[in-house]
């Protein structure tokens, strides 16, 4: 019995600078991804063309983990950025299109929000309102494809908070309707602020301020049931504002304008 104790405890001794040296060598290729992508920020607006190699480069790896995920986040978001200050919005599209498969390695929110950001990312390139519009279609349908309701739903919201932007108000209240039945049935409080909030700027613009104003009470439930964002709750603020104002009381639409 104690020569076998023994001879495990050498065993073990052997085994461990195994899974030592293992370590070592994630760290170390974790730390070589973490030096590029901040080789890759310094690269940025001094050459672009370096920039995007680097950037390119850690998305193309394939590797797991949650460090790694944040990294390549990181990447996939600053060359979309970079590739708005050029003004490519169709490597946009296509950076989006290649970087699907990446989202099965993430949480759901963390994809809704790189997505999101890129399409914001098209928004900043002059001119480009039909081709984000039709980015969002494109994704909304993908999204469809491989059953992804969560993202869909962002994305639609987005969509219909473009659609207002864009003065087609028939399109947003059409989208905001398809958007409420299915969001209600999920009790998604936090896309429900969101979507009520565009329901009433909506309503608003078209002169009907009995339902923007109901629109904007759900919003306010909606929130009240949450933790709401400061930038979201100074919007719902400022609709109250704007609604209170059209009705001529002037001192507490002053005070939500204050507060937002």
């Amino acid at each position: 019995l104690a020569f076998t104790a023994m001879a495990d405890e050498k065993m073990s001794d052997v085994a461990a600078p195994v899974d030592n040296g293992m370590d070592v060598e994630v760290r170390e290729r974790l730390d070589g991804l973490h030096e590029k992508l901040q080789q890759a920020k310094t690269l940025h607006s001094l050459n672009a063309s370096q920039a995007e190699i680097l950037y390119k480069s850690i998305i193309a790896e394939e590797w797991d983990g949650e460090e790694f995920n944040k990294i390549k986040e990181q990447a996939i978001c600053k060359l979309g950025e970079l590739f708005a200050d050029l003004r490519r919005v169709d490597d946009i599209n296509k950076l989006l299109i290649q970087i699907r498969p990446f989202f099965s390695n993430i949480p759901k929110a963390k994809t809704a929000k790189i997505v999101r950001t890129l399409i914001d990312y098209v928004a900043k390139v002059p001119g480009a309102a039909s081709i984000q519009r039709q980015l969002c279609t494109e994704t909304i349908t993908w999204c469809t494809q491989e059953k992804r309701t969560f993202l869909r739903h962002r994305i639609q919201t987005k969509l219909a908070q473009m659609l207002f932007e864009g003065k087609d108000y028939v399109g947003a209240l059409a989208l905001v309707s398809e958007l409420l039945k299915e969001v209600k049935k999920l009790d998604d409080k936090p896309l429900l602020v969101e979507i009520h909030l565009i329901e009433s700027r909506t309503y608003h613009q078209i002169r009907n301020l009995a339902k923007s104003k109901a629109a904007l009470t759900s919003a306010r439930t909606a929130a009240n049931a949450i933790y709401c964002p400061p930038i979201l709750q100074a919007q719902i603020d400022t609709q109250s504002g704007t609604l209170h104002a059209e009705e001529k009381d002037y001192k507490t639409a002053y005070s939500y304008f204050y507060e937002a």
